[in-house]
């Protein structure tokens, strides 16, 4: 490629960020980094009813959580500013003029209730309900009389009389006949232009080399390759990126989970499982056996070359697997303050700047133990409940409980571990613990999970969890801190346990 590219992102502020437009954001970023072009964000806010500032604002704040920042756009201007469509419109009117004055555009007076007469006479005859041209052959005298008299008008392009191809780097040749697009309209009575030639006429002017987006897009292309005709400019390369589905095949939807960008930052999945993640819905690396990759090394591997057609299925498991790969691989004090917001939202931390450095480290400490059990950060205050504290009624009613608690062996294994527990005032340790679980073990002949499991449930709640040598010390320590949702101590808790 002899030219460096230039490509673009350009989201409408009218939702979230979802999992589609993330990717091919992301797939522009990698194309454009790995070829040493220039990667544009481009703010498509021409549906005034619907666009709102918030959406912007967190679009943006989306794009810079996954490490995807623009060469130029808002907030990084450069030689082609404005960036958002709305501030752009001066420059749309400008080139409706000009083809109008070409005679590659016309006037189009018909009503809407005439639109959708020739609609339904079509669909009764089974015919393609595209528009019929009753206005293709005013002259342009009359077109403009017409129009300074305050008749109302669209503006529509005409359509050349041949077929509209183009190539399309992941599909190859695409190729449709004129008569299936009709004349488009490019701007309506409104005087608002529509979105097919707004984004023609910006991916021009902004010198865009590759259109990369979702395949939704395909019956758009024909009709921005006969407006970059009628202008008389150079068609960039489009790659039309296959559609996400869900489990179950369809098009993945709020139906099968999250889909907004935000949404998995506020789960706690990491930026850079997402990016990677995202990466391999749809392509895949030279070798392909290959999956986990940091940016710089995706930037460096990326071939659009190697994206395919086919529709890419979003897996969760595979997302969550990504997840705790890179939660293992993460700095120990990022992973701590992005997890304290879970605890602080469920009412068991304090805010973190208002915690003091005792309990920061004993958080560190409970991070630690049970940060290799969950598969995303919000799971963490779930999973940790037990050490503040668990329901007694329900801990003795759940089932595989009530079938350990209910032998003789365990009554007298709790019997014989609470009287140790209470026989010193002295903080427990894990040392300690093991001395006493050996003396129970011998008073009481029980061994295995008949010894460990009553004791377990009695501390935790459950009879399976993490080893006590790690988990006691948590007990002990948070049981000191003063914190929203306490933190009882080993004795507290068998206090609260009884053996009967």
């Amino acid at each position: 490629m002899s030219e460096k590219p230039r490509v673009r992102f350009a989201p409408s502020p009218t939702g979230y960020l979802h999992v589609g437009g993330a990717r091919t954001a992301l797939y522009n970023w990698l194309f454009a980094r790995h070829l040493g072009g220039k990667f544009v964000l481009r703010i498509e806010d021409t549906d005034v009813d619907r666009s709102e500032a918030r959406h912007e604002r967190a679009l943006i704040e989306d794009l810079v959580w996954l490490g995807l920042e623009w060469d130029e756009g808002p907030g990084v201007e450069g030689p082609h500013a404005p960036y958002r469509q709305s501030e752009r419109l001066g420059i749309y009117r400008e080139h409706t003029e000009r083809l109008l004055r070409e005679g590659q555009a016309y006037r189009c007076f018909c009503t809407a209730e005439q639109l959708e007469a020739e609609r339904g006479a079509a669909a009764a005859e089974h015919r393609a309900q595209v528009y019929s041209g009753r206005c293709r052959g005013i002259g342009a005298a009359e077109s403009a009389r017409r129009a300074e008299a305050g008749e109302a008008f669209a503006v529509r392009l005409r359509i050349p009389d041949h077929p509209l191809r183009f190539h399309d780097l992941v599909r190859g040749a695409v190729e449709f006949p004129n008569e299936t697009v009709s004349d488009p309209i490019l701007v309506r009575s409104s005087g608002m232009p529509v979105y097919n030639y707004v984004v023609t006429v910006d991916d021009a002017l902004m010198e865009i080399t590759h259109v990369i987006r979702g395949d939704d897009h395909i019956s758009n292309t024909p009709k921005q390759v006969a407006i970059y005709e009628a202008f008389g400019w150079k068609l960039p390369e489009f790659a039309h990126l296959s559609t996400i589905l869900g489990s179950d095949r369809e098009k993945l939807s709020k139906r099968h989970g999250a889909t907004a960008v935000g949404s998995f930052r506020e789960m706690g999945i990491l930026p850079e499982a997402l990016v990677n993640y995202l990466a391999l819905l749809g392509w895949g690396a030279e070798g392909g056996t290959r999956e986990i990759f940091s940016l710089e090394e995706l930037t460096r591997e990326f071939r659009l070359e190697r994206v395919t057609a086919s529709p890419a299925v979003f897996d969760w498991e595979k997302l969550h697997w990504l997840n705790r790969h890179y939660l293992k691989q993460a700095d120990a004090a990022r992973v701590e303050e992005l997890a304290w917001p879970h605890f602080a939202g469920a009412g068991l931390l304090p805010g973190f700047e208002a915690a003091n450095s005792e309990t920061k480290a004993w958080f560190a400490k409970l991070l630690a133990l049970f940060l290799p059990a969950v598969s995303q950060l919000d799971e963490l205050p779930k999973k940790t409940g037990f050490v503040f504290g668990f329901d007694l009624a329900a801990a003795r009613e759940n089932e595989e409980n009530a079938a350990v608690l209910r032998s003789e062996s365990a009554q007298k294994v709790l019997a014989a571990f609470a009287a140790k527990v209470r026989a010193t005032d002295a903080p427990v340790t894990p040392e300690q613990f093991k001395v006493w679980m050996n003396e129970v073990k011998a008073e009481t002949d029980a061994k295995g999970k008949d010894l460990f499991h009553p004791v377990r449930i009695a501390l935790t709640g459950s009879h399976s969890g993490p080893e006590f040598d790690k988990l006691i010390p948590i007990f002990e320590e948070g049981s000191g801190l003063a914190l929203p949702a306490h933190v009882p101590s080993v004795r507290e808790r068998v206090e609260r346990f009884p053996a009967e």
